[in-house]
């Protein structure tokens, strides 16, 4: 069998999409594996953000699958991974897991990671070939939303200015670099903006910027319907941090609410043992688990003293 790796091509992400919703349906076993993920979409802003990290394994012609490397500044990672089942077993997941990390040498990301299926020693197996291994655990946690608190302009990226956008752009640069050394998710921020997936609230305070979250909502994002989904929040380390991060989710829920949404979802790495805490104290239960792999395996932004949301599906 022939298998040859080159970069995915717009008009083929509906197939893309087929395949990952087929690969992952099967794999869990749904009655209808196609249900997958509902309506939510992964690859069309994912592959706009970045066409040059999209990558595809084609058999004879045909588009077999499929993965996309995401760059947060000194951190990268990966997904979604999908191989159509007829497929498995062949070792195209192991070349474009390849294709992915050389991507990120290109890129000279500092660390790189993934969230895999927690009990599946076939993909913490493939991915310990390229030097991942296991970490703490992420929950993707949901709410419903119950919130009337109003969500003001500056609190809102899409309702300032060309000017102040850029000014709250380098703000967030400078947050996330206090929280990992060179971690930026500006590129979430004006994908989110220029395709009007949702909005990346801003939380402020007398010293500036304390937090912010770039959120997804509605259909066709990585939220799906009815749902506000926080791709990526953090707040300002340091002793008010809790507080922060309180007033964070409250704002992610007001605006959840504004948009008429029933649901919050985010994620959480379990090494921020008092974010994951105090979004279980706040009602969020676990709907999805997922385990990280980190190459080189150290914590990175996974710590007990920072507070922030993320998953990396």
């Amino acid at each position: 069998m022939d298998v040859s790796l080159r970069l995915l091509q717009e008009n083929e992400l509906q197939e893309a999409d087929r395949i990952f919703r087929l690969a992952f349906g099967t794999f869990i076993k749904l009655a209808d594996p196609m249900q997958f993920c509902g309506d939510a979409g992964y690859f069309h802003h994912r592959w706009k953000t970045d066409p040059s990290a999209a990558f595809a394994a084609e058999v004879d012609g045909q588009l077999v699958g499929s993965i996309i490397a995401v760059n947060w500044g000194s951190f990268g990672y990966f997904g979604p991974l999908s191989v159509h089942p007829d497929f498995w077993g062949q070792g195209i997941a192991k070349q474009l897991v390849r294709a992915a990390c050389d991507r990120f040498e290109a890129w000279n990301n500092q660390q790189t990671g993934l969230f895999t299926f927690p009990n599946s020693p076939l993909h913490h197996g493939l991915y310990q070939k390229f030097g991942f291994w296991p970490n703490y655990l992420t929950m993707v946690m949901g709410k419903t939303v119950n919130s009337s608190q109003a969500v003001s302009k500056e609190a809102q990226f899409s309702q300032l200015t060309p000017s102040q956008q850029q000014e709250s752009l380098k703000s967030c640069r400078e947050l996330t670099n206090s929280l990992y050394p060179g971690l930026d998710v500006s590129g979430e921020i004006q994908i989110v903006s220029s395709l009007n997936l949702g909005d990346t609230l801003l939380l402020w305070d007398e010293a500036g910027l304390a937090g912010f979250a770039v959120c997804h909502w509605g259909a066709g994002t990585e939220a799906g319907s009815d749902t506000c989904y926080v791709k990526f929040g953090a707040v300002q380390p340091g002793r008010q941090a809790g507080d922060r991060f309180e007033q964070l989710l409250n704002l992610c829920e007001a605006v959840a609410a504004t948009q008429g949404l029933s649901r919050l979802l985010a994620g959480v790495n379990s090494g921020r043992q008092a974010a994951y805490q105090q979004m279980v104290n706040r009602g969020f239960r676990t709907e999805v688990t997922g385990v990280t792999m980190l190459q080189p395996h150290d914590r990175g932004y996974n710590r007990p003293d920072i507070f922030a949301l993320d998953d990396w599906r």
